[in-house]
């Protein structure tokens, strides 16, 4: 018997290699950074029909969703920052994340809307519930962050 050269050891072992099953790909799920309540859902469904009626011949458009981002002030470090986005959106600021909201029911308030996070704000709100309070004394959104490492006194501001 002669022995095998490397030449016949490199065929031998692609041969090998090649007949090895393949496992199939998994498809990762993309998960949305952010959790947005339906109370939520219903407020920034409000805010953009009332935004619409009033500014109609708007040259962005009709708004189709909100921009969510973060900005370095307060007396903690970061607040959140709320504006409309428009139908070109992304045209605009390509490297935001998309979601659409999606709610357990298609006709509630708010569900098919746009929500679009800053790319500088993204790791600072993966994971955040976004909810809205409607109280006696107040009437705003609330962020429930697992990022957070400290907020301030009012409430305004956090740090991660």
């Amino acid at each position: 018997m002669m022995p095998q050269t490397n030449d016949d050891q490199q065929s031998s072992s692609s041969t090998n290699s090649s007949t090895k099953q393949q496992r199939p790909k998994r498809t990762r799920r993309s998960l949305d950074p952010l959790l947005i309540t339906p109370a939520a859902a219903a407020r920034i469904h409000f805010l953009i029909s009332q935004h619409n009626l009033n500014n109609p011949g708007s040259p962005e458009g009709p708004a189709v969703g909100i921009r969510l981002g973060t900005k370095k002030r307060g007396c903690n470090g970061l607040s959140y920052t709320l504006n409309y986005a428009y139908e070109n959106h992304l045209e605009t600021h390509p490297r935001d994340e998309a979601m659409t909201i999606n709610l357990s029911s298609p006709d509630m308030e708010g569900n098919g809307l746009k929500v679009f996070v800053e790319p500088m704000a993204l790791m600072n709100v993966i994971g955040t519930e976004m909810d809205f309070l409607d109280t006696v004394m107040t009437s705003e959104f609330t962020f429930t962050n697992p990022n957070s490492k400290g907020e301030c006194g009012c409430g305004e501001s956090f740090n991660v």
